[in-house]
């Protein structure tokens, strides 16, 4: 399963050397953002709730000793939960916004609910991640609002088509108060690193500037359209 995602191969380029990876929100195994690290036997932390996508990391990467499995949600409590279900864009069915309601005019209906256990993130970290990508359809501000490490990279996703991230402004304020910085954009995520741990070139900054602009203007088209 070959797979070069974006994060790892710029990573590499920058000869960032990483320890521990985690990744909230896997859905499919061969559709991990982390799973080139996973294939260099990076200890691993994967945390997914739905019993589909379980069976699938279980299968894939259950015999990897260095892979370890939470199959629950990552919320602002613990106990229990209910999904949406919407296949790759499931969501915490009390959310106001998600990528599938926002860009896909999801209808949430009880007969697609259902319910898992949830725990805070604080639970499962041990203060050694080094990479964390978070991507739980508008949830992604509870990993933050209780993480204990303090990773050298974070991947959130925080936009994608007109959708914005429901907590944005709690996440954009954690990070400038922890100390990180915007490395570059993709069509769905936002990528930080801990200030100082290398410098971001000026191609990249300019990068990041049209990234930026072609996101705004998006965001702007659906304004106009009403």
């Amino acid at each position: 399963m070959k797979s070069k995602k974006e994060i790892h191969q710029r990573l590499k380029a920058k000869g960032v050397e990483i320890d521990n990876v985690c990744e909230v929100g896997v859905y499919m195994p061969e559709t991990s953002n982390i799973i080139d690290f996973i294939e260099e036997n990076i200890p691993t932390m994967l945390v997914e709730p739905d019993p589909k996508s379980i069976h699938k990391i279980k299968e894939i990467f259950g015999a990897f000793p260095h892979v370890a499995l939470f199959p629950f949600a990552i919320y602002d409590y613990n106990g229990k939960l209910s999904l949406s279900q919407a296949n790759a864009s499931t969501f915490v069915s009390e959310l106001k916004a998600s990528p599938a309601l926002v860009n896909d005019k999801y209808e949430v209906e009880e007969s697609k609910n259902f319910e898992v256990n949830c725990k805070k993130f604080s639970e499962i970290d041990h203060r050694n991640i080094d990479l964390i990508s978070i991507d739980i359809e508008g949830s992604e501000w509870y990993v933050l609002k209780y993480i204990k490490s303090r990773p050298r990279v974070i991947s959130i996703e925080t936009h994608g088509k007109f959708y914005q991230n429901p907590f944005i402004n709690e996440i954009s304020t954690w990070i400038d108060e922890n100390d990180y910085e915007v490395w570059y954009k993709d069509n769905s995520d936002t990528v930080y690193i801990k200030k100082g741990l290398f410098e971001i070139s000026l191609g990249e900054k300019l990068g990041l500037k049209i990234k930026e602009t072609r996101i705004a203007l998006r965001k702007a088209k659906k304004i106009f359209r009403g």
